[in-house]
């Protein structure tokens, strides 16, 4: 079937890079199927690094778009792999560029938050109770700083953006430079020794939250 632009489903298929992002900008997600969109096949075709600086926005910013009438496109159907692979190619420079953009901002930062419980390694927090608020640079909350508040307890985590408890430790960090460290593309040391995110509280802890994570590792 033809949407009023000239667009078929099927013609996802096959595309890749800047020529998926122009179609999924055009294309009337009612006319759809959901039976013919894999959004991993789809995240599979785009490589960020071979993209322009606005690229990335705008891929996210058209997924989001046809996700509000095709769930299945939506970016927390991506898999673990297929996402981590997605945001460690992605430059600073189109990083920024998402970060930059409110809604997406939002968009991205909680999907990353939303997977922490499914990453929790039980094994080794079995035992824990731990308490992290994390401060996001550029944000519109209170200090200029988006807001999360995770909860390791029982050997499970639970993400909240309201600040309810005593933190063990709170992290600041910009954005850009936590989407390297939850893909795995730089340390927690290496970050703090260039002053590119600050631990208040427990800092050995802080030093060793990761480990407690089994974060995908970028394909």
């Amino acid at each position: 079937m033809v949407d009023r632009t000239g667009v078929t489903d099927v013609e996802l298929a096959g595309l890749r890079g800047r020529a998926l992002i122009e179609t999924l900008e055009r294309i009337d997600p009612a006319r759809l199927d959901p039976a013919d969109v894999d959004v991993n096949a789809l995240a599979a075709a785009v490589d960020p690094a071979e993209l322009g600086k606005d690229d990335f926005r705008r891929l996210l910013a058209a997924l989001s778009r046809v996700a509000e009438r095709v769930p299945e496109l939506d970016l927390g159907r991506v898999d673990p792999k297929h996402f981590a692979t997605l945001v460690a190619r992605a430059s600073r420079a189109q990083l920024d560029r998402v970060v930059a953009e409110p809604p997406l901002r939002a968009w991205l930062l909680g999907e990353i938050f939303d997977r922490m419980s499914t990453h929790l390694r039980q094994d080794r927090a079995a035992e824990l109770d731990a308490v992290v608020h994390w401060r996001l640079s550029g944000g519109s909350g209170a200090g200029g700083y988006d807001r999360y508040e995770t909860v390791i307890r029982g050997g499970s985590c639970t993400v909240r953006r309201e600040m309810r408890e005593q933190p063990r430790v709170t992290i600041t960090v910009g954005p850009a430079d936590f989407f390297q460290l939850i893909t795995h593309q730089a340390t927690p040391a290496v970050l703090f020794v260039t002053g590119k995110i600050k631990v208040k509280g427990d800092l050995a802890f802080a030093a060793g939250l990761i480990g407690f994570f089994d974060l995908p590792e970028p394909g």
